[in-house]
């Protein structure tokens, strides 16, 4: 009997993952049985290159706990492509990760409010025409010395989902209460693309970086928000006179590789710092009880009950923010 009650958990994060849909598991699936930090909040650094897409930053779990993978600009990897966010998602006493994926539109990433075009629902920060991407530069920042495909749309406060507390996590004890709509449902389901070598060298970048662990920067990352994909190489043959078509391939289709970007000469400089929310200080660090298809130890999960969560408003209505930290 004690043996049954042990493995218990395992079962139940086992049954979870064949009910999430495979777009969402396509590269890793973790549990943790204590929910994120809250979203830090961070200034956007410039797009230095048409084409590029913006992929908000969120909290991953490694084997020292949580551990901030910052906001940054990425080629997109085909012409049409849109990115979805990944988002945690609580299920049967669990958060579950539900990982971000390229598609020809936004899907439920579980009304978690990223800002910068990412308010909850679908996308506000820009839209493919005729082959090229322009650039909401109501909720995004770019550099128009270099960029010119854009336009100014204010419309997305009526499409906003407020999240004054930056809750991190859809569903549970404090998260987001945001069933997805017929219409998230449904793009949730099209044929879908993993995250590029970009995003996955970015994410590894950060997992390596000690400061970026919540048991080391208490909620407050040193670099929240980058240009550039950390961790990929400087001297790539992307083309730069593309002029906002996916990557320096416009026939590009899921599946098939990527390219490194290179340096522009925008002048910007990513990874502007200001001053961070408070939060309260996590104390323990309990292991994921299941991490699988990346080879690591499979720690055990003690369940945390000193961290309460923040309690998020949540109602749709104007954002209230300021500048380019829009949305939350």
């Amino acid at each position: 009997m004690k043996r049954l009650r042990s493995l218990r958990p395992m079962l139940l994060a086992l049954l979870l993952v064949f009910l999430i849909p495979v777009s969402s598991r396509a590269a890793v699936f973790v549990s943790v049985g204590f929910a994120p930090p809250v979203l830090p909040v961070y200034v956007q650094p410039p797009c230095p290159q048409p084409g590029w897409m913006w992929t908000p930053g969120y909290w991953a779990y490694g084997d020292d706990g949580y551990y901030w993978v910052p906001g940054t600009w990425v080629p997109a990897p085909y012409v049409g492509a849109l990115w979805t966010p990944g988002y945690w998602g609580w299920g049967s006493g669990l958060y579950v990760w539900h990982a971000g994926y390229w598609g020809p539109h936004v899907g439920y990433y579980g009304g978690v409010n990223y800002g910068f075009g990412f308010f909850g629902v679908g996308f506000a920060g820009g839209a493919w025409r005729g082959g090229v991407f322009a650039y909401n530069t109501a909720v995004v920042h770019v550099n128009t010395t270099i960029i010119h495909n854009t336009y100014v749309d204010n419309t997305y406060v009526h499409n906003t989902i407020v999240n004054d507390r930056h809750v991190a996590y859809s569903g549970g004890p404090g998260g987001i209460n945001h069933p997805p709509t017929a219409e998230e449902d449904r793009y949730s389901h099209e044929q879908h693309m993993a995250p590029t070598s970009f995003q996955e060298q970015h994410r590894n970048a950060a997992m390596q970086d000690h400061s970026s662990y919540f048991n080391n920067n208490h909620g407050h990352p040193a670099n929240a928000a980058v240009e550039r994909p950390m961790g990929t190489q400087a001297h790539g043959s992307f083309n730069n006179n593309d002029h906002g078509r996916g990557g320096n391939n416009p026939s590009y289709q899921p599946g098939h590789g990527n390219q490194t970007p290179h340096p522009s000469n925008s002048g910007f400089q990513g990874g502007q710092s200001h001053p961070q929310p408070q939060m309260h200080e996590q104390r323990n660090n309990p292991q994921p009880q299941i991490r699988e298809q990346r080879n690591n130890p499979q720690p055990q999960m003690h369940e945390q009950h000193n961290n309460p969560q923040p309690q998020p408003h949540e109602q749709r209505g104007p954002s209230g923010n300021q500048g380019h930290d829009h949305g939350r």
